[in-house]
């Protein structure tokens, strides 16, 4: 027994110091060590202009741009206790025995600058650099036996009279914690006395100081609470909560806004109190962070605050309009009601309820939860009638009295009510179930079942009241359809179902039935249809289906505004009415995570709009979302050339780590042709809206027109043509406020064989070429004209042998034709001289017969007749007359044959001119003996001697020689042989001499 009693008072007692939460918290975000892939513990957070943030991590400096993590480790790879941005833009940093700067290089890449170069050899003894604060241009650094003072490039170092416990900024000076002279603060170059003990206890340990006011601060002790400093004394802050949590050792504190501090504790997690000290949040690992041990806490642009963990960092959307409420560790949320300044939340647990207060925003009560006895299970279902909580459970309907569930009608389950009167008290209640539709009657005090539709089955979990006929009911099931139920004057009730014949073509699954805007609407997945009463049909609804554009609507829900809440694609949306002009507002926070198929809106007010998840429920501040003006920005965080091996080309910076600027030409990289491919990352510091984030980019040199807008914050080109290119990017919300564009230039360069030195490389080979093919052109012209003038020559040649030929044909055409002519004038003198020698025969006959009548004649008149006539023709008979004529025909036949012959030859008798003339015309021995009147001997002979006197060697045929005889061989001498193409007799008709 007494162990209970002292469990109870434990309870009690850790109830009471850690104060009530509100029952709405902020979403929280873990990341783990395999998220950012360092160290466990975070020492210190701090965010620059640029919304990046910053971590002292175990194993360097952490950065965080809402998407991309990075680690920059330190040089002697030690841990990161502390870190400050400075007035100078730089991000300063403290290590174990390690201190100095972050810095961008040309590239944009984050490098450090150690300071510890700059002490002497007597002051590098020192460990960790737990504090670090800048003042005036200066920066201080705080070991526990050394401060240094880094100023224009030297290291000024004050040690403590027994040693430094902590450093940092009131509203006015910079002050130091020394373990024996208290509070000291540094003016005029040394530190000084602050302030008096005042209730500042003797033995403390300070953790932060945080500016209250123009002339105060609070300084946060470790185990003694919180103090207000003013300009000469500590004054302990009274707060019985804050004097409770000391003793989970508060290790860090921050400024969220003007009327809110966030304390860190090592071993309760983290508090948000008042400028009072009064509690306002509490996060701890039943909260949704992964551990109790925060070492560093801050509060970023957005007023959201971060926790650096002993294991781990969590990110607290503070400043967020939308809200966890969780009823209990677990359970998905089904349903919602104010009843009686009570919120009652059904859950896959039971039912839960917790006071309300006076809260416009339901989220800020704070109150505990409490379980509704008998309603474990599902519940599906609340509505308040005729001043009576009924709940639709799995195992039945009952009604809530006293937080208490008492049963109406236990059997299978409910999904949820609907007053069939418009007028109070309602007399009967329709209740969809998991088998039909049954009533409930109310007879003034209770209500009671009062059967159901009879024949009905289907599940009927929507209904929804008729516009025009309280005595009509719709429902409608996912894959059953959509139902008319109408109830008859003698209290039965009747079904009918509407489908393609009363124009509305249903799909296979996901049928709702809907009442908004005092319409009766049917969303399917071939759009949204509208009920006409006067046709009693349905037709396509042209107001909704041109708002949605496309079909998909799993759910609708009309709020007291005019908005149209909505449910498509596992994202909650809503068509918000408030500005005269519907726009769809999409709510990227809440996509998957309500319950699929289950989906639930309650629409309270403006204020409060809550939400059924798969954790408990969300409430939504939905006059608070649409005024949220956090600015968006987006950053170009890193280029890198993609290939085999990655190379970083920028790091994310075109200044200081804390300076917004645009790049400079400086900063414009001229890339080598080989690294073509470029991939660009890009985000958004806008922590707590990151779901809702959008971007879209255009590359300036090869795209014509920015890309959609999607979530990825990524984009690769590759193989990039030589040029000048600058990559720009912008972000938006899902309000669609845009950024500014952000831009990084770069140039691609040509391939080695397009640059400058390549195009001279390549003139002076043209020129080259060019000399070269003129030399060549030169040689080759020459060698066509020598072929030229060969040919020229090898056809003149040709001609002139054809002409040659020619001639020889015309000559041999000639001397045919002349040797046909010879021929036949050779005929004619052979006639001619067969003639004269038939005539000297018949003349010598003649002759003899004459001397022989003579001889015998008797008279001698008739004898000297006789001899007279003998001598006649002894006188006719003689040739030379006859010679002469033949010898001047034969020359003028054979060309002056006898005149050059005897020209030749002058010693020539005329009997060897005949007897050559007879051989000339291929006469035969004996005719020449006959026309010479001597023997064939006397030929012979006479042959001979011509043959001698014209020297022919015996193998000459007298006959081709002086065939072949001309007046030019007798102007330049005789020939050997017969002259080459002249006209040879065949052997068949050579006549032997």
């Amino acid at each position: 027994m007494k162990s209970v009693i002292f469990g109870l008072f434990l309870i009690l007692v850790f109830t009471s110091v850690r104060g009530q939460n509100t029952i709405g918290l902020p979403e929280v975000v873990n990341y783990t060590k395999k998220n950012y892939k360092a160290g466990t513990q975070n020492w210190a957070i701090r965010q620059d202009r640029n919304g990046i943030m910053y971590f002292a991590n175990n194993e360097g400096l952490l950065t965080f741009d809402g998407i991309h993590w990075k680690i920059y480790p330190l040089p002697n790879k030690t841990k990161v206790r502390s870190l400050e941005i400075g007035i100078d833009n730089r991000i300063y940093i403290g290590g174990e025995n390690e201190f100095g700067y972050f810095s961008p290089d040309k590239n944009g890449i984050l490098t450090f600058v150690s300071l510890k170069k700059l002490l002497q050899k007597k002051d590098l003894g020192f460990s960790d650099i737990w504090n670090i604060s800048s003042q005036n241009g200066s920066v201080f650094f705080r070991a526990s036996n050394k401060i240094f003072l880094y100023e224009d490039s030297t290291i000024t170092v004050f040690n403590p009279a027994s040693h430094w416990r902590f450093m940092g900024k009131t509203s006015q000076a910079l002050v130091a914690q020394d373990a024996e002279n208290g509070l000291l603060r540094y003016a005029n170059g040394r530190w000084e006395k602050y302030m008096g003990p005042g209730e500042l206890p003797g033995e403390y340990l300070s953790t932060a100081i945080i500016p209250l006011g123009k002339d105060s601060s609070v300084l946060v002790t470790m185990e003694n609470g919180l103090f207000i400093l003013t300009e000469d004394r500590a004054v302990r802050m009274k707060s019985p909560f804050v004097d409770k949590i000391s003793d989970e050792r508060i290790y860090n504190a921050t400024r969220v806004n003007k009327d809110l501090i966030a304390l860190s504790t090592t071993l309760g997690g983290c508090y948000i109190v008042t400028n009072k000290g009064e509690l306002v949040h509490r996060f701890s690992t039943a909260d949704g962070i992964q551990n109790n041990n925060i070492l560093s806490v801050f509060s970023d642009k957005d007023q959201n605050v971060w926790l650096g963990l002993d294991n781990g960092i969590d990110f607290i959307a503070y400043n967020n309009a939308i809200k966890n409420i969780l009823p209990s560790e677990d359970g998905s949320g089904y349903a919602s009601i104010i009843y009686q300044n009570q919120l009652f939340i059904g859950t896959s647990n039971g039912l839960f309820s917790v006071p309300t207060g006076k809260f416009s925003d339901l989220s800020f009560a704070k109150e505990t939860f409490s379980f509704v006895e008998n309603s474990r299970g599902q519940v599906w279902g609340l509505a308040e009638i005729n001043g009576h909580l009924l709940m639709a459970h799995h195992e039945g309907i009952f009604e809530i009295v006293n937080n208490v569930a008492r049963p109406i009608a236990m059997r299978n389950g409910f999904w949820g009510f609907l007053p069939l009167s418009g007028i109070y008290p309602v007399s009967r209640v329709a209740v969809g179930n998991y088998n039909g539709i049954n009533f409930l009657e109310y007879d003034g005090q209770e209500f009671h079942t009062a059967g159901s539709v009879p024949g009905f089955d289907v599940a009927s979990r929507f209904l929804c009241s008729d516009i025009q006929n309280e005595n009509v009911i719709w429902t409608s099931h996912p894959y059953r359809g959509v139902f008319r139920i109408t109830f008859q004057e003698n209290g039965g009730s009747t079904s009918r179902q509407y489908s393609v014949r009363e124009g509305l073509p249903l799909s296979l699954n996901n049928n709702y039935v809907f009442r908004i805007k005092n319409k009766i609407l049917v969303s399917t997945e071939k759009g949204i249809y509208q009920y006409n009463p006067a046709k009693d049909n349905f037709e396509a609804s042209a107001f909704y289906n041109s708002i949605f554009k496309r079909p998909g609507i799993l759910y609708l829900k009309e709020d007291k505004e005019g908005n149209v809440w909505f449910v498509r694609d596992k994202q909650l949306g809503v068509v918000d009415m408030s500005g005269g002009k519907s726009r769809i507002i999409y709510l990227p926070e809440m996509s998957h995570k309500m319950v699929s198929g289950f989906e639930y809106i309650h629409a309270v007010d403006e204020n409060n709009i809550l939400v059924g998840g798969e954790k408990g429920f969300y409430h939504i501040n939905y006059k608070n979302y649409k005024q949220n003006k956090n600015s968006i920005g987006v950053q170009i965080r890193t280029v890198r050339t993609m290939g085999t091996v990655d190379s970083l080309l920028f790091g994310g910076y075109f200044g200081e780590v804390n300076e917004v600027k645009k790049q400079p030409d400086s900063q414009i990289l001229h890339i080598a042709n080989r690294l073509n491919s470029i991939g660009f990352e890009f985000s958004s510091t806008l922590f707590s809206q990151q779901s809702s984030i959008e971007y879209a980019y255009l590359l300036e040199g090869l795209d014509q027109s920015w890309s959609a807008w999607s979530d990825k914050s990524s984009k690769e080109y590759t193989n990039l043509p030589p040029g000048h290119y600058t990559f720009q990017v912008k972000a938006r919300n899902n309000f669609g406020s845009e950024s500014s564009v952000s831009d990084y230039s770069f140039v691609i360069l040509p391939p080695w064989y397009q640059t400058f030195w390549a195009y001279i490389g390549y003139a002076l080979i043209i020129v080259a070429l060019t000399y070269l093919f003129y030399k060549w052109q030169e040689k080759r012209f020459v060698r066509q004209q020598q072929k030229y003038q060969e040919e020229q020559k090898r056809l003149q040649y040709l001609h002139q042998l054809e002409l040659e030929k020619n001639e020889k044909e015309i000559i041999k055409l000639k001397n045919e034709k002349l040797e046909a002519e010879i021929l036949h004038k050779n005929t004619d003198l052979a006639t001619s001289a067969m003639h004269l020698v038939q005539k000297a025969e018949l003349l010598s006959k003649l002759k003899s017969d004459l001397v022989k009548i003579t001889k015998t004649a008797d008279n001698e008149k008739t004898s000297e007749d006789l001899k007279k006539m003998i001598k006649v023709v002894g006188d006719e008979n003689k040739v030379d007359k006859d010679w002469g004529q033949f010898s001047k025909h034969f020359d003028n036949v054979h060309s002056n044959f006898l005149i050059a012959l005897k020209e030749k030859y002058p010693n020539l008798t005329s009997n060897e001119l005949k007897i050559s003339a007879y051989l000339r015309m291929n006469l035969s021995s004996k005719e020449i003996a006959q026309l010479m009147n001597i023997s064939l001997r006397g030929v012979e002979v006479s042959r001979y001697r011509l043959r001698k006197k014209l020297q022919l060697p015996s193998e000459v045929n007298m006959f081709n020689y002086f065939l072949g005889f001309h007046v030019d061989e007798a102007q330049h001498g005789p020939s050997p042989s017969s002259e080459p193409g002249s006209p040879q007799l065949r052997s068949s008709e050579l006549r032997s001499p």
